[in-house]
C-alpha cells in the first residue's frame, strides 16, 4: 500500500512544545473507547453519531514559539475539515477496498486488457482519493485519542504522527460491511499505534512491549487498590490479583524505573549534580588511605633492614610489590632453587622481624 505521502500531507509539523500540548487539550474526547490489545478488535457498539468538534481547534492554547504556533495552525486546518456522514463513510470504505484490490490486481503480474487495466487504474485513482478523504475528515480523533497519552515519554506532536500512521492502517483495515462506525474501528488502531511508540521510544532503555504492557497493568491494579483500600498495597496482594508471583511483581516494578542521570541538578539553585552527592563505593576513605600510606613507610623501612635476597623472597611471597603472592615452588624457580630452600629463607626472615623494633608498631594496623 503506498501510505508515505499520506503520512507526510496529515502528520503535524515536527518539534516538541508543551504549548502545542496543552493546545490540544481542548479537543473533544473520542465517543468510541477500545482496548490496548495485540489482535484486531471484534464488533463494537454501534455508534448513531459521528463525533463532533464542540470547540475550535487551539482557542484557549497559551504560550508563543514557532512549534506551538505551527502546531496551533495544524489544528485550525484540521479542525475547518468537514465531518463525514455515515453514508459518506461506507461509500468512501467501499472505494478504498475497490483500490485496494485493484492495485494487488495490477501487481499479480496477471494479462490483462487494455480496457480492463484502465478501469483498474481508475479504481487504484479514485481509491486512494477515498482513503485521503477518510483519513483527513478523522484526524481529529487522533488529537482527542493522543491527550490520553500526554505526559507518559512522548510529546503531543509525536503522539499524534504516531496516531495518524494508526489512522491510516485502520482506513486500510476498515470492513464497512459489518455496519459498524469508522471513528469506533479506528479508535483501536490509534491507540495501539500510540502504545506501541510509546513502549519503542519514551524509555532510555528500551523494554519489550509485552513488558511495557505488564508493567502498565500492575501500575493499574496497584493505583486501583490504593483507591479501594487507602493504602499501598504490597507486592504479595497485587500478585494475587494479577495471578503472579511476588516475586514477578517486584521485577517488573524494578522495570518500571526510570534511570536517572548522575548530572542531573539537584538543590534550589541547581549548582549540584546528583554524582557529586553519591558516594564511590569503590574509592577508598582519607582515613585508609592515609593509614596505607603509613603502612608501606614502616614495611619499606623494615625490609631496608634486610638483605637482598631476603627482601626479595619476602616481597615475592607476600605480593607486596605488585599485589600477587607467589607460591614457594614460583619463587625457587626465580632463585634457582628448591622451595624446601626458600621456605628456610623465609621462615628465618620472619622469626628477624618479628624482633625489630618496628614490629610492635606493624601489629597495630592488624588490630
Amino acid at each position: 500500500m503506498q501510505t508515505q505521502s499520506l503520512t507526510v500531507s496529515v502528520s503535524p509539523p515536527g518539534g516538541a512544545a508543551a504549548d502545542a500540548e496543552a493546545a490540544a487539550a481542548e479537543e473533544p474526547e473520542a465517543e468510541a473507547d477500545a482496548v490496548d490489545e495485540e489482535e484486531e478488535p471484534e464488533a463494537p457498539e454501534r455508534v448513531e453519531h459521528v463525533p463532533t468538534q464542540r470547540k475550535r481547534a487551539g482557542e484557549g492554547s497559551a504560550g508563543a514559539g514557532p512549534s506551538a504556533d505551527l502546531f496551533r495552525q495544524y489544528l485550525r486546518e484540521i479542525g475547518r475539515i468537514p465531518l463525514l456522514t455515515a453514508v459518506e463513510e461506507v461509500e468512501l470504505a467501499r472505494r478504498v477496498e475497490a483500490g485496494l484490490f485493484a492495485e494487488e490486481k495490477l501487481a499479480s503480474g496477471a494479462v490483462l486488457d487494455l480496457q480492463l487495466t484502465l478501469d483498474l487504474d481508475k479504481l487504484v485513482v479514485m481509491g486512494r482519493m477515498a482513503k485521503r478523504r477518510l483519513i483527513e475528515s478523522n484526524l481529529r480523533l487522533v488529537v482527542s485519542v493522543a491527550k490520553r497519552y500526554v505526559g507518559r515519554g512522548l510529546t503531543m506532536l509525536d503522539l499524534v504522527q504516531e496516531g495518524n500512521l494508526g489512522l491510516i492502517r485502520a482506513v486500510e483495515k476498515f470492513d464497512y460491511a459489518r455496519g459498524y462506525k469508522f471513528s469506533t474501528y479506528a479508535t483501536w488502531w490509534i491507540r495501539q499505534a500510540m502504545s506501541r511508540a510509546l513502549a519503542d521510544q519514551a524509555r532510555t532503555i528500551r523494554v519489550p512491549v509485552h513488558v511495557v504492557e505488564l508493567i502498565n497493568r500492575v501500575v493499574r491494579v496497584q493505583r486501583r487498590m490504593l483507591q479501594e483500600r487507602g493504602y499501598e498495597p504490597t507486592a504479595e496482594e497485587v500478585a494475587v490479583h494479577l495471578e503472579l508471583t511476588p516475586e514477578r511483581v517486584l521485577e517488573v516494578l524494578r522495570l518500571a524505573q526510570e534511570p536517572v542521570s548522575l548530572h542531573a541538578p539537584v538543590g534550589e539553585e541547581d549548582d549540584v549534580a546528583l554524582g557529586d552527592l553519591i558516594e564511590d563505593g569503590d574509592a577508598a576513605s582519607p582515613v585508609e588511605s592515609a593509614a596505607f600510606f603509613l603502612l608501606r613507610e614502616h614495611l619499606e623501612a623494615v625490609l631496608s633492614t634486610l638483605g637482598e635476597r631476603e627482601r626479595k623472597v619476602v616481597q615475592l611471597r607476600y605480593g607486596l610489590a605488585d599485589g600477587r603472592p607467589r607460591t614457594l615452588e614460583e619463587i625457587g624457580r626465580i632463585f634457582g632453587v628448591t622451595r624446601e630452600r626458600i621456605r628456610q629463607i623465609e621462615s628465618k626472615t620472619l622469626n628477624k622481624l618479628r624482633d625489630h623494633a618496628f614490629a610492635d608498631q606493624l601489629r597495630g594496623y592488624l588490630d
